[in-house]
């Protein structure tokens, strides 16, 4: 059974950091390209940020790039997403996926509109909430 679980969501002041994480079981991970992304109420499902299997590549949404870093373990089968400087605007369910394909294809520019078809597995996601 494959399973995403995230944590480290709360509720912070803007300027404030937040680190999400994203572990996995149940799946190759370094099969996968891994993604978050996040989703206000009434709103489309936004692509954040991803990386590709062997962590070399990263790739994120223009609005969250210079203050969001993902990274990943492969040893530990973890994705995290380190998020600085967090402004109101952030504020969302964040959710960890796995994208079908190990380099992220179709994951790679124009996040704010990637599809969710290539995503192979979603977490429950977690709530990040950011006041001014």
């Amino acid at each position: 059974q494959v399973r995403l679980v995230e944590s480290g969501g709360g509720s912070v002041k803007a300027g404030e950091s937040l680190t999400l994480s994203c572990k996995t079981s149940g799946l190759i991970f370094d099969d996968y390209c891994m993604a978050w992304f996040r989703q206000v109420p009434g709103k489309e499902r936004e692509g954040v940020s991803s990386i590709n299997w062997l962590g070399k590549l990263t790739f994120y949404q223009n609005s969250v790039k210079d203050r969001f870093t993902i990274s990943r373990d492969n040893a530990a089968d973890t994705v995290s997403l380190q998020m600085n400087n967090l402004e109101p605007e952030d504020t969302a369910m964040y959710y960890c996926a796995a994208i079908k394909n190990p380099h992220c294809l179709s994951y790679q520019h124009d996040a704010a509109h990637w599809g969710q078809s290539g995503v192979a597995y979603w977490g429950q996601g977690t709530q990040v909430t950011v006041s001014s």
